[in-house]
C-alpha cells in the first residue's frame, strides 16, 4: 500500500466530490420516521436514497451492484455488494436518516443550511452519519486504484437508526443468504475522543424511557385556593424521582441497572483517560466554572460508558415563564431517558424502572408511566491480534498516532443485534463524532481533515483483512 497516494486521492475525492454531495444531502430535512410521521409522503427518504445511489453508481468500483430495497411498509435500504478477491466478507454499515432539527442553532447556522467554515461542515446528518456511504465507497476504490486486493464487501445502508432501526431486523433476515457471515464489520456511526487519531469503541449502552405523568386534578385552580391543600403534581414527581436518582450525586440508585465493568474496560479508560485528561469534559460546551460531576478523568469515562445515567428530555404541563400564572396545575409530565451499561438487560431494567416510578405514589396520586424504548447495549469481542495491530498501523499512518480504545456512551441497536447473529465477526466500531459535534444537538458538524483520515484508514484495515484471510488459508 502506497500511504502518501491513498492520502492524496482521498482528499481530492472528498474535496471534489463528497463534501459536495455532502453539502446537498443537508439540504434535505429527511428526518427519522420518529420525527416525521408523513416521511414517505413527504418524500425526503427516497430523495435521499435516490441522491446516495446515483453517487455510488458513478464511482466506477469493479464488482459493484447496488439495490434499492424496499419491503413493505418499511423505510428503504440500499444494498450494495462489491466482488473481492477472496470469498471472505466485510460488512460495512451506516445510515442516512436524521434526528429533528433542535433548537439553538446558531445565528448564521441552521439544520438544513450547509456551511463550510474551514475544517468544519456544519448541519445536520453529514456527521451522524450521511457520511459514511461515501467513505465506505471510496475507501474500497482507493484500494482497486492501486490494484490491491480485498474481500467481498456489503455495505448495508439503513433509513431508521435515529428511530431505533426497528425495519433493520426484517431487512437482515430478508438478506441473510445474500449478507452471509461476515468475518469482520465495519460501522461509521460512532465517536472520537479527539480528532488526533483512530478511535475504535469497544462497548455502547442501551436505552430505556418512557414518559412519568402525575395526575391530580381535572384542572387548574388558583393557587392561592388549593395550594396548601391539594399536594403538587411537580413535588410528587420529584419524590417519586428521588427513588431511582441521588439527587445530589446523580448516581442511579437501583443495584438492578448496574452491572460489573471488565478489567479490561477499566484499563482501556485508564488509556484513554491519559490521552485525553481535562479534554473528557472540557470538550462539552458548558457555562463558565461549571465542575464535572468528578475531577477524576477514568472516572468521567466510565460513567459514560459503563454506568447507568438518567436524563430528563421533555416536559408537559408547564407554561412558559412568560405566560405562567397563579395556578396549581392539574398534571405534570415528564419524558425520562436512561443510559444503561453495554450489558444490562434492557427489557428487565425497563419493567423495574416503571415498578419503581409507579408502586405505592405519594397522595395516592394517579401516576401512569409509559414506556417507549428499550434498546440492549453491546460489547465487543476481543480483538484479534491482527485486527488490533491494522488499527495501530493505520493510525499511525495517517494521524501519526495510535489506536485508542474506549466505550462510547450512546446506542447504535443494530450492533447488538449483528453481535448475536454473527457471534464470530470481528468489530470495528469508529466514526468522526468528536469534540462539539453535536450530533442531535444545535450546531452539528462534520470534521473534515478526520473524515478523511478515517477513509483512509478503513481502506488500511480492508486490505489487512485480506492479508490476514489469505495467509491463514
Amino acid at each position: 500500500m502506497k500511504i502518501q497516494e491513498i492520502r492524496s486521492f482521498c482528499d481530492e475525492v472528498w474535496e471534489n466530490s463528497i463534501i459536495p454531495e455532502l453539502i446537498d444531502y443537508i439540504r434535505i430535512p429527511n428526518k427519522s420516521p420518529m420525527f416525521d410521521a408523513d416521511w414517505k409522503q413527504n418524500g425526503y427518504m427516497d430523495k435521499v436514497v435516490e441522491q446516495f445511489v446515483s453517487w455510488c453508481k458513478a464511482q466506477d468500483i469493479e464488482g459493484l451492484s447496488i439495490e434499492i430495497q424496499q419491503l413493505p411498509g418499511r423505510t428503504p435500504l440500499i444494498f450494495m455488494e462489491i466482488e473481492g478477491q477472496t470469498h471472505n466478507s466485510i460488512l460495512l454499515y451506516g445510515h442516512l436518516d436524521k434526528q429533528p432539527e433542535m433548537v439553538g442553532w446558531r445565528d448564521d447556522l441552521g439544520p438544513w443550511q450547509p456551511e463550510r467554515k474551514g475544517d468544519r461542515l456544519y448541519g445536520r446528518g453529514g456527521a451522524d452519519d450521511g457520511y459514511a456511504t461515501f467513505a465506505s465507497l471510496l475507501a474500497i476504490k482507493s484500494l482497486q486504484k492501486q490494484n490491491l486486493s480485498h474481500a467481498r464487501c456489503v455495505i448495508i445502508i439503513e433509513a431508521c437508526e435515529e428511530s431505533g432501526s426497528y425495519d433493520l431486523p426484517f431487512y437482515i433476515d430478508h438478506l441473510s443468504n445474500r449478507i452471509g457471515k461476515p468475518e469482520l464489520v465495519i460501522c461509521l456511526d460512532s465517536g472520537c475522543g479527539n480528532y488526533e487519531q483512530l478511535w475504535a469503541t469497544t462497548s455502547l449502552r442501551g436505552l430505556i424511557g418512557g414518559t412519568l405523568k402525575v395526575e391530580i386534578m381535572n384542572e387548574g385552580i388558583h393557587s392561592g385556593d388549593a395550594s396548601g391543600i391539594v399536594p403538587s403534581s411537580f413535588r410528587i414527581i420529584r419524590q417519586l424521582l428521588d427513588r431511582l436518582e441521588d439527587a445530589k450525586t446523580g448516581e442511579i440508585l437501583s443495584e438492578e441497572f448496574f452491572v460489573d465493568v471488565p478489567a479490561k474496560r477499566i484499563e482501556q479508560a485508564e488509556r484513554a483517560a491519559d490521552m485525553l485528561g481535562e479534554k473528557v469534559y472540557q470538550r462539552f460546551p458548558v457555562e463558565s466554572g461549571l465542575k464535572p460531576v468528578n475531577g477524576n478523568p477514568t472516572e468521567l469515562i466510565l460513567n459514560r460508558s459503563w454506568r447507568p445515567a438518567l436524563s430528563y428530555i421533555g416536559i408537559d404541563g408547564i407554561p412558559p415563564v412568560a405566560s405562567a400564572g397563579n395556578v396549581l396545575r392539574p398534571s405534570t409530565s415528564i419524558k425520562l431517558s436512561m443510559r444503561l451499561p453495554p450489558t444490562c438487560n434492557a427489557e428487565r431494567a425497563s419493567e423495574k424502572l416503571a415498578e419503581i416510578l409507579t408502586s405505592d405514589p405519594p397522595y395516592a396520586a394517579k401516576v401512569s408511566f409509559k414506556p417507549d424504548w428499550a434498546a440492549g447495549g453491546w460489547m465487543a469481542p476481543e480483538i484479534a491480534p491482527w485486527l488490533e495491530k491494522a488499527m495501530d498501523d493505520s493510525s499511525e499512518h495517517f494521524f501519526n498516532k495510535p489506536a485508542v480504545q474506549m466505550g462510547e456512551g450512546w446506542s447504535i441497536p443494530f450492533m447488538g443485534m449483528l453481535g448475536e447473529k454473527y457471534p464470530d465477526a470481528q468489530f470495528l466500531i469508529t466514526g468522526v463524532l468528536g469534540p462539539e459535534s453535536n450530533a442531535h444537538g444545535p450546531n452539528e458538524f462534520l470534521h473534515i481533515p478526520m473524515a478523511k483520515k478515517l477513509t483512509c484508514c478503513v481502506a488500511e484495515i480492508i486490505y489487512s483483512h485480506y492479508q490476514h484471510v489469505t495467509y491463514n488459508q
